[in-house]
């Protein structure tokens, strides 16, 4: 009867997504007075695996089989569904991603499961299993019953905050019966990110507009970024412009994500672009125009030229 939750490894690591949804998993399980198990599908290091237990897993079931190595929400529905089976798992908990949405949409038909996305809080079980989500994408919330025997719970990133302990968990082999349709979905290649800090997974973000003036000046973004330990984005017409990679393009067509700290910089602030960020738990908006519409969204603004804030920030951060 253990809490089950799906678990995304990148290059071997466990997400902190992933981390997030460990921790969120075990306190349901705590609710419900049972254990938190873990499942990863594709090739790892078992000793990273085992560090699922500073998180609040008492076990990891690995299917280690290479085929399962690429991303494949086919494949991973099967693994999650047959662990899930094993495990007499009613409630399954994963970190919403694009990979666990293709997941977890055909995981919900295999089991005949109620889904939730982008949850937010624990759920209320004082009058069956009532939880909160983000919706509109984060200008409203709502509150969601989940009558089905078995429900799957999508956490929203950066909404969790976890706490380690030095606790390991037990690593077990799990060979679930795949077959050829599993893999009906072939992957021919994958473009990852690069950086210090991957944009889905910061903390912190700096991103920057049209008011950089061109791709030469995106220096000044990479330092305050660099000093913050933050990831870099950017705004639609950047990215089309081709002055950073699409891979940064943050908005309603781009990556959405929800830092802690969002640092806008030359962007008026497009109705799109802030469907991409608004979920941020503070926004700084620097705009030398007093009147750009980012504004009216912002926690705190800097009303100046970027070419003379961002580097005083940088310098400011570096000093502390």
């Amino acid at each position: 009867m253990s809490v089950l939750i799906f678990v995304e490894l990148d290059e071997g690591k466990i997400k902190k997504s992933s981390q997030e949804a460990i921790f969120y998993g075990a306190k349901v399980a705590e609710m419900m007075g049972t254990s938190a198990t873990a499942v990863v599908a594709g090739e790892g290091d078992q000793s990273e695996l085992a560090t699922a237990g500073r998180f609040g897993a008492t076990k990891v079931l690995h299917a280690a089989d290479s085929k399962l190595n690429e991303p494949n929400g086919m494949a991973y529905a099967s693994v999650v569904a047959a662990a899930a089976q094993q495990e007499g798992s009613s409630v399954i908990v994963l970190a919403k991603s694009s990979l666990a949405d293709a997941m977890a949409a055909r995981l919900a038909g295999k089991l005949k499961a109620g889904l939730a996305a982008n949850v937010l809080e624990l759920p209320d079980l004082s009058n069956g299993f009532r939880v909160k989500r983000s919706i509109y994408t984060g200008k409203a919330f709502a509150y969601t019953d989940l009558t089905a025997d078995t429900k799957i719970l999508a956490i929203k990133k950066n909404t969790i905050e976890t706490q380690e302990t030095d606790a390991s968990a037990t690593v077990e082999a799990f060979s679930p019966a795949l077959n050829d349709g599993d893999f009906g979905l072939k992957v021919t290649n994958t473009e990852k990110a690069t950086g210090d800090v991957l944009l889905p997974e910061a903390d912190l973000v700096v991103s920057a507009g049209r008011g950089l003036k061109g791709p030469e000046n995106w220096g000044i973004v990479e330092d305050l970024a660099k000093a913050l330990h933050a990831a870099t984005a950017c705004s639609k017409p950047v990215s089309d412009l081709d002055w950073r990679p699409h891979h940064e393009h943050v908005g309603q067509t781009g990556i959405k994500v929800s830092p802690n700290l969002y640092i806008a910089a030359g962007i008026s602030g497009a109705i799109q672009h802030l469907a991409g960020v608004n979920s941020s738990k503070v926004i700084v908006v620097i705009n030398k125009d007093p009147e750009a519409p980012f504004f009216k969204s912002a926690d705190y603004g800097i009303v100046g030229d970027v070419f003379d804030v961002l580097p005083r920030l940088t310098k400011a951060v570096q000093a502390l």
